[in-house]
């Protein structure tokens, strides 16, 4: 049986990319869709800001916590199988959206499409590299793939806010079932079955899987359960603690077990350290920079939401104008100071909108420039600095590492912010325009984020530039 097309053109491969593309096309879109959506989410089903920050952050959190066991599992029984199966179960997860009355229904059905997206992305960039056997040819499809789905993370927000003029928001999930039939219909038809020979055949580490989502998951749960509950409650310093624990559990299970789940030996190699650290910083910025804007423009601008959503178009024309600039940069300064720069750029946004955010939307523009500029080159040198530092036998799972530490911190960012904002400004946000505690709130919000992404960064860079 082949275990590629060994195609020799791009062209050749177009039914096989076409459906990888619309796989992580539909990935970032469910990153950035809805966070125009949610002060129309919230009045239609009477959510809390609490609520809000959950609907957005319970895909990350499962997509997050769920990816390492999903790519393991897919190592064993077939990486396009299991990408199948996640795409069916997004579709009808999607569909389910038009059955949804109240806010814990959306929870839910976002929490399914969180396990189809844990489902369908650590084997993308392994399936992709199956469709070429030269390396010129690997690079470019990859870089087409990421490229369809940053275009679909810039325009999520500006074409949610111009759909809610013409359409209710169930319909911005809808989009979500044609984009998964096509990623289907290509891959099962550019995409040979996996061989079984070339399948591993080593025991998953179901202990080790469920102690790394109990981690993630717990974690993410306690600033949410500080603000409910208060920090005169046990209930929010139980789950610190259960967090704790089970992280503890984790390293421990993984340093003992014959057939770990993740070999944390390999996490600790300088470039991977590094790599997985800057993509997290850029992953954190994005998310939570998009939840406070979004919040900002409409609560305490007043904006309506399609012009909130031209607000984003910043962003939209850094992350797709973006990539001509990637190839140059990396060329001229090399891979290593390509990653610091782009890390520090997003750094600088953060700071620009932090201090001067509140002075007028010019300031907001210029912060989401700054951070789409750094992520733009950030998603293509992190990744690749953590292959580097991998052996050739362990990519896959390096793949694994690089995308649940982006969609972990992307949780962690809207968390953050969510949370924070949520302290700071306890009231409804209907009454943003007439308080002064909310610009108060943005701004602590934005400095959290700024102080969180620049530690990240500062570490990646020193971890980078130590030996192997």
């Amino acid at each position: 049986m082949r275990t590629h097309v060994e195609s020799r053109s791009l062209l050749e491969a177009w039914p096989a990319l076409a459906g990888l593309s619309a796989v992580f096309l539909v990935e970032m879109l469910d990153n950035s869709i809805l966070n125009v959506a949610l002060p129309t989410i919230g009045r239609e089903l009477s959510a809390s800001t609490t609520t809000l920050q959950w609907v957005t952050g319970v895909y990350s959190v499962v997509f997050g916590g769920l990816m390492l066991a999903f790519g393991a599992l897919a190592d064993r029984i077939g990486r396009r199988k299991v990408m199948l199966a996640g795409l069916v179960l997004l579709g009808v997860a999607s569909l389910a959206t038009m059955f949804v009355t109240v806010a814990w229904q959306l929870i839910t059905v976002r929490a399914v499409m969180g396990v189809a997206a844990a489902m369908t992305t650590p084997g993308s960039l392994a399936l992709a590299f199956r469709l070429f056997d030269e390396d010129v040819l690997r690079v470019r499809a990859t870089t087409l793939i990421s490229t369809v789905g940053l275009i679909g993370l810039a325009v999520g927000p500006t074409a949610g806010g111009l759909v809610l003029t013409v359409a209710p928001w169930q319909a911005l999930l809808l989009v979500n079932v044609p984009i998964a039939a096509l990623a289907f219909l290509g891959i099962r038809a550019g995409i040979p079955a996996d061989d079984p020979a070339g399948l591993h055949r080593d025991p998953i580490d179901v202990a080790g899987a469920a102690l790394g989502t109990a981690t993630i998951v717990l974690a993410l749960l306690a600033p949410t359960l500080f603000v409910e509950a208060g920090t005169a409650s046990a209930l929010p310093w139980g789950a610190t603690v259960a967090a704790l624990a089970a992280a503890i559990c984790f390293v421990i299970r993984e340093k003992t077990a014959r057939h770990p789940l993740l070999d944390l030996k390999l996490i600790a190699r300088p470039l991977v350290s590094s790599g997985l650290a800057l993509k997290a910083a850029a992953g954190l910025a994005t998310a939570g920079l998009g939840y406070l804007v979004t919040l900002q423009l409409q609560f305490g601008l007043g904006w309506a939401p399609a012009q909130a959503a031209l607000g984003m178009l910043p962003q939209v024309v850094v992350l797709i104008a973006g990539g001509a600039l990637i190839t140059p940069l990396i060329t001229r300064v090399g891979l290593g100071k390509a990653a610091w720069l782009s890390a520090a750029a997003v750094v600088c946004g953060l700071a620009v909108y932090t201090v001067f955010g509140g002075l007028g939307y010019i300031w907001v523009a210029v912060a989401l420039a700054l951070v789409a500029a750094g992520m733009r080159v950030v998603g293509v040198v992190a990744g690749t600095n953590v292959m580097r530092g991998l052996p050739p036998n362990r990519t896959t799972i390096g793949a694994a590492l690089v995308d649940t530490s982006s969609e972990v911190t992307t949780g962690i960012g809207i968390a953050l912010s969510g949370t924070i904002l949520a302290v700071v400004f306890p009231g409804a946000l209907t009454a943003a325009q007439q308080s002064a505690d909310f610009p108060k709130a943005i701004t602590c919000g934005g400095l959290a984020l700024t102080l969180l992404s620049a530690a990240l960064v500062g570490f990646g860079i020193l971890r980078g530039r130590r030996p192997e």
